[in-house]
């Protein structure tokens, strides 16, 4: 297990109801209504958790992409990860997620791109977290 020599942030929500509640931060940034989606029997009018964990994972993932571009001295002109998670079950019959984003980096050739993608998943804790635990697939797709 890894742990924490220094810490940098920590973010506090409070979530009442679990899928069908409400997740506020302590800095009341993130305000939203959590209901199942309508795939599960929802009614779909609010967010659910994999949207939020697609948007955490995307977000922290380009971010690791810019430190690795930053230390390559690589230049480009954007990133973009539309990044999916999906709730599904196992041989089992559990609960398990799967993650997949597709990557594109404007400017920079495919090969590069793979590489930084590749670097960035050792950087990012959100992948270094997931490793081995779930299914991550990320392609560059441009």
């Amino acid at each position: 297990m890894m742990k924490i020599e220094k810490k940098l942030y920590t973010a506090t929500v409070n979530v009442q109801g679990g899928r069908d509640g409400k997740a506020v931060s302590d800095d009341n940034n993130l305000n939203v209504d959590l209901r199942y989606p309508k795939e599960l029997g929802g009614d779909g009018a609010g967010t659910n958790p994999e949207q939020l964990f697609a948007a955490g994972f995307a977000a922290c993932f380009q971010g690791a992409m810019g430190t690795v571009l930053r230390k390559r001295n690589i230049k480009t002109d954007g990133i973009n990860i539309a990044s999916q998670v999906t709730l599904g079950k196992d041989a089992n019959d559990g609960y398990v997620l799967a993650i997949t984003m597709d990557i594109t980096v404007k400017g920079v050739e495919t090969s590069v791109a793979e590489e930084v993608v590749a670097e960035a998943h050792k950087v990012c804790p959100y992948a270094k977290a997931t490793q081995g635990n779930i299914e991550v697939i990320s392609k560059v797709v441009g």
